[in-house]
């Protein structure tokens, strides 16, 4: 019926969450997102921008994935239904409530393929020893990217849990105030690896950063 009625106006239910502040879940026009106060979590216009990052990796190589930020794990989702992408994945989220809200919502769950890991970012990613071909960072409170995940110290621990062939894709920001710190960052990827693409207001809005170790981020 929610579903249904969508199609004439938004439905929406709200959750309280110790992290996220006030969380809705909404059907819109037959689909069901997941905001917070100001932005989209997770299957709305998210969604879309990381879909756009995805399709500039050559998924065939990628053999594990990381998620840090999983939110109601839309980007799950995509790799799974639009790209057919069956093997291992690892998910970071810091919020037992939106981990509910995955597995209750959306059927996002733990699984012989998925494993999700109810952990801060930059704790999982500091003490972690294993590699993955591909690492997406999605670390969102609200609108903004915390000040540790832009952080040298955060991103030498992601880098060093990237394999020798391996992508990163981040969802570096909204705002155009963050320009200065993003810019700061590429800077300081270009030191690291051999291919830093930055693609700006991908779907009007976002910043994306996605590097290889070779020129073969697709155009």
């Amino acid at each position: 019926m929610k579903q249904l009625l969508s199609y004439i106006y938004p439905v929406t239910k709200t959750i309280e969450s110790k992290y996220s502040g006030t969380l809705e879940i909404t059907w819109y026009n037959g689909k069901k997102h997941l905001n917070s106060a100001n932005a989209n979590y997770s299957y709305g216009s998210l969604q879309r921008i990381l879909k756009y990052g995805i399709e500039k990796i050559e998924l065939s190589k990628v053999n594990s994935i990381l998620v840090l930020g999983m939110g109601g794990g839309s980007v799950i989702k995509t790799l799974r239904t639009d790209f057919k992408y069956t093997n291992a994945i690892e998910a970071v989220e810091l919020d037992p409530v939106i981990i509910d809200i995955a597995k209750s919502e959306f059927g996002i769950e733990d699984n012989q393929h998925l494993k999700i890991h109810c952990t801060d970012a930059f704790n999982f990613i500091e003490a972690n020893t294993k590699l993955f071909d591909l690492i997406i960072i999605d670390l969102y409170i609200d609108l903004s990217v915390p000040d540790k995940f832009l952080s040298t110290t955060f991103w030498d621990h992601v880098l060093n849990s990237k394999s020798s062939k391996g992508y990163l894709l981040f969802n570096a920001s909204v705002k155009e105030t963050d320009i200065d710190n993003v810019e700061t960052l590429v800077s300081y990827l270009k030191t690291k690896v051999y291919k830093v693409a930055v693609y700006k207001k991908v779907n009007k809005t976002n910043t994306l950063i996605i590097t290889s170790f070779l020129y073969n981020i697709i155009n």
